[in-house]
């Protein structure tokens, strides 16, 4: 056994896999907090553990996501678009486009047979369309982060929130909600605005099915629904969506040492 790891260090969770002989024998998600360096080590440290493994068993590591440059034990490091696209593709073979959402950006990614990237857009210059937007969002009709989704699906009339601006987004709502909106119409219209803005990236790059979501915001069905409805698809979502990327990671390691 010839084990290896991908960790991908994200703005707002730190993720590690560990491979071996291709197949996951353990992962960590843990939130990234104010030391990147710090969480890169405990969240591998973590996925060791639960793989009965220690440091040295390693024979590659590969990192990748938003802080990858800091990863100092690190063998080498990938882009998290490149590892995106192969971790889904792992996962989900028949894929053709995933779309990604994390804390502070947003991707939508075209692959081909062999999880190669074809075709990619991204955002990260503005929180809006991002995990960001929602703890914003829920803050201001105060949610819990866990509450909005299941709260956007009891929506019967969701509002409109015509602002792309993070800012003038939670101006408008709390403006909304003191003319008597209620806030499953609000965190609706919300979670709708997110939708069409990464909806938009996904056109650009000519979305094709399979569609897989993943990153942590792939968890709140609200956002999952918007999606389904902005694209006419029904989006795939893998059992761990925020550790695709490390996968990926991991695989392209397993691929060194070949």
């Amino acid at each position: 056994m010839n084990p290896v790891a991908g960790v991908d260090i994200g703005a707002g969770t730190a993720k590690a896999v560990i491979l071996a002989e291709r197949k996951i024998i353990s992962y960590s998600v843990r939130p990234t907090g104010g030391d990147s360096v710090d969480a890169a080590e405990k969240t591998l440290e973590e996925a060791l553990q639960k793989a009965g493994l220690v440091f040295k068993d390693l024979k590659q590591i590969i990192s990748t996501g938003y802080s990858r440059n800091i990863v100092q034990f690190a063998h080498k490091t990938m882009t998290e678009i490149t590892c995106h696209a192969r971790g889904a593709n792992y996962l989900v073979p028949e894929a053709r486009t995933v779309i990604d959402i994390g804390c502070q950006d947003s991707k939508a990614i075209r692959i081909n047979d062999r999880g190669m990237v074809t075709n990619f857009l991204m955002n990260d210059k503005c929180a809006a369309g991002t995990g960001r937007f929602i703890e914003v969002i829920a803050q201001a009709l105060g949610l819990k982060i866990e509450e909005v989704g299941p709260t956007a699906l009891i929506s019967k009339n969701h509002c409109e929130i015509s602002s792309t601006c993070t800012v003038f987004a939670e101006t408008e709502i709390v403006a909304q909600r003191a003319q008597g909106r209620n806030r499953e119409d609000l965190i609706a219209g919300a979670l709708k605005a997110i939708a069409k803005r990464v909806g938009i990236m996904a056109i650009g790059i000519g979305v094709m099915e399979k569609v897989v979501f993943t990153g942590g915001v792939a968890k709140n069905i609200g956002v999952k629904k918007a999606l389904d409805e902005t694209l006419g698809i029904d989006l795939i979502i893998p059992v761990e969506p925020q550790i695709v990327g490390a996968l990926g990671a991991a695989i392209f390691a397993d691929d060194e040492l070949e």
